[in-house]
C-alpha cells in the first residue's frame, strides 16, 4: 500500500507558491497505485479565507485525500472554506479508513501559538478511533521529537509524553508521520518510527550547514510511504 504525504504549502496568494503547489500536485496525481494522499498541515500561510479558496482549487486528486491543520492554519476558515462545512470551534480531526489500514489525522495546532499540542479532546478522540483490530498510522503536523534545529525544536509538540502513553498499549499503530519541519527526517517515538515529510514551500537548513533558516529556492519535496504488513518504508522525492 502506497501513501503519499505532502506538507507545508503555505499558500499566500503569490504566484510563486501557487506554482510550487500546482507542480507538486501534478506530480502526486501522476503517481500510480496510490491508496491515499495525506496533507499534514500549514496549507495556508496566514489562515485567510482566500488562501483556502486557492487550496481548495489546488488540492484536487484522483486519489483519496485527507488533511489536518498546522500552526499557520486557522481552524474556522480551514473547516468553512477548505472542508466546506460549518466550523465546530474545536480541533479538526479526521479519520480515513482504507482496506486494512486506518489513518488518524490529528489536529496539533494551538490557536495563537506556533508550538503544537494534542488537546484533551483530540487525545480522547484518538483513543476511541484506534481500534485494536486494524493497523493504523497517526498523522499530525508538529513532530513529537527533537530534530536538532533550534528553529524547529522550539515549536515542536509540547505534550508528546501524553501521546506516548496513549500509544503504549496500542501496538496496532505502526508509525507516526508529521510535517512542520520543512525537511525530510526520521527518528523513533514510543518505540515506533516517526517520519517527517519535507515541505512544499521551502527546505529547512541546519546549524551544521552554517544556517538555521528556510531555503525557498530548493525544489518541493514529498514522502512516499510504502506499507507492507507491519513494515513502513519511506522514500523522499524532490518534485522536478
Amino acid at each position: 500500500m502506497l501513501l503519499v504525504q505532502v506538507s507545508d504549502f503555505h499558500l499566500d496568494g503569490s504566484p510563486e507558491r501557487r506554482a510550487r503547489a500546482a507542480r507538486t500536485m501534478e506530480y502526486v496525481n501522476g503517481l500510480r497505485d496510490v491508496a491515499a494522499v495525506l496533507v499534514s498541515g500549514d496549507i495556508a500561510d496566514t489562515g485567510q479565507p482566500a488562501e483556502y479558496e486557492q487550496a481548495a482549487e489546488l488540492l484536487v486528486s484522483p486519489h483519496p485525500l485527507v488533511t489536518c491543520p498546522g500552526n499557520h492554519d486557522l481552524r474556522e476558515a480551514f473547516e468553512k472554506v477548505l472542508l466546506g462545512r460549518a466550523p465546530t470551534g474545536g480541533p479538526v480531526n479526521a479519520v480515513l479508513e482504507l482496506d486494512g489500514l486506518l489513518v488518524a489525522m490529528c489536529d496539533s495546532s494551538r490557536p495563537g501559538r506556533n508550538d503544537g499540542l494534542l488537546e484533551d479532546e483530540t487525545l480522547a478522540w484518538l483513543a476511541r478511533t484506534l481500534t485494536a483490530d486494524r493497523p493504523a498510522l497517526v498523522c499530525f503536523h508538529h513532530p513529537p521529537v527533537v530534530l536538532h534545529s533550534p528553529l524547529l525544536d522550539a515549536i515542536r509538540l509540547v505534550n508528546a509524553d501524553r501521546l506516548a502513553a496513549l500509544l503504549a498499549d496500542r501496538p496496532q499503530v505502526l508509525a507516526v508521520v508529521c510535517g512542520h519541519a520543512h525537511t525530510a527526517a526520521t527518528s523513533t517515538f514510543a518505540d515506533r518510527p516517526v517520519v517527517v515529510a519535507p515541505g512544499v514551500v521551502s527546505t529547512l537548513r541546519l546549524p551544521p550547514e552554517h544556517r538555521d533558516d528556510l531555503d525557498y529556492d530548493l525544489p518541493p519535496g514529498i514522502a512516499l510511504h510504502f506499507l507492507d504488513g507491519a513494515r513502513l518504508t519511506t522514500h523522499f522525492r524532490l518534485v522536478p
